[in-house]
């Protein structure tokens, strides 16, 4: 999808992504077995990663979403201007089965979804004249905009070891500006492709302790001491409901799931590495994740790592050019 007039001021925080579909048996017939699970639609695009469980009406094979696109991408949840004279694109790469968005308790009705219609509905700013003076003045001296967001970057460790209890992780190799502010860790045994089993959950794994290491400090500095088979997770817990305060700079911190959901469908641990030192400003970061759980991990299981960390490009109007600031 493409926006080629380069005259509208687009504003991306408020973007919506429009979805339409249907769920059928692979031979086209009605399913009664079926619904989408939580984050469906994000499942849909393999370059697209996005709260309670929602379903459809089996008897209608009918669904529609609308989904802010902030929802979706960092650089739309945290750049609240407009960006002036250039061309937009939005990339969605469709994924190859369907059998991660949809939860069916029958594996040989093989269920589809068909997408009827995708729209980007885009806003854009009407500028009072005095503003566009001002703006056309900026483009024309060739001044540069930066486009400052959180990054959110995704990665697997597919197939952890299962003879061991004490795993380490080297994740990536990464720059001072890039380093991450937030490591958010789960696991996940044998869910990924099966259309019987709830990809949208995560498992616990017996997980006792993680800690986060870039280069050679560790987050956190204390040991965690979980045990699941005591229902000793009220950490994890604590630190899942205090991450939407601090991230989103709400006053009070407020969770989606119960302490009981949170162990039972998501288990996640999140880890705030923000407060770090700063007077080395030059060389790579290395970050390395060290887990420890009380039993083998699980055959099939996949540890996930999403690192949030600040991130800069600035953009050239009169060029169009936008290049990433390292």
């Amino acid at each position: 999808m493409r926006i080629q007039n380069q005259n509208l001021n687009i504003l991306p925080s408020n973007n919506l992504l429009y979805i339409e579909g249907t769920i059928s048996k692979a031979d086209g017939s009605e399913t009664t077995k079926t619904k989408l699970i939580n984050n469906a639609i994000a499942f849909l695009f393999d370059e697209i990663r996005w709260s309670p469980e929602q379903s459809i009406q089996p008897q209608t094979l009918f669904f529609n979403y609308c989904i802010p696109l902030r929802r979706l991408l960092g650089f739309a949840e945290d750049y609240k201007n407009i960006v002036p004279n250039a061309k937009h694109e939005l990339i969605l790469t469709r994924s190859r089965s369907d059998d991660n968005s949809l939860l069916c308790t029958d594996a040989n009705e093989k269920p589809k979804i068909q997408l009827t219609k995708v729209q980007w509905r885009v806003q854009h700013i009407n500028l009072t004249d005095t503003l566009k003076l001002k703006l056309y003045s900026h483009i024309t001296n060739n001044s540069k905009i930066i486009l400052a967001f959180r990054n959110w970057e995704l990665y697997e460790y597919q197939s952890v070891p299962q003879n061991t209890n004490h795993h380490i992780w080297n994740v990536k190799t990464t720059t001072q500006l890039e380093k991450p502010r937030y490591i958010i860790f789960a696991l996940q045994t044998n869910k990924l492709d099966q259309v019987t089993k709830d990809p949208s959950k995560f498992d616990h794994c017996n997980i006792t302790n993680l800690k986060v290491y870039l280069n050679s400090e560790c987050y956190p500095y204390e040991d965690m001491n979980l045990l699941f088979e005591n229902n000793r997770y009220s950490i994890a817990y604590a630190e899942y409901t205090r991450f939407r305060s601090s991230y989103y700079n709400y006053p009070i911190s407020e969770a989606l799931l119960t302490l009981k959901e949170f162990k039972e469908r998501a288990m996640i641990l999140i880890i705030d590495t923000r407060y770090q030192n700063e007077n080395l400003k030059m060389g790579p970061v290395d970050v390395r994740i060290e887990m420890k759980s009380s039993a083998a991990i699980p055959d099939k299981t996949t540890a996930y790592c999403l690192m949030l960390h600040d991130r800069l490009e600035e953009f050239t109007p009169l060029k169009g050019e936008v290049n990433k600031i390292v």
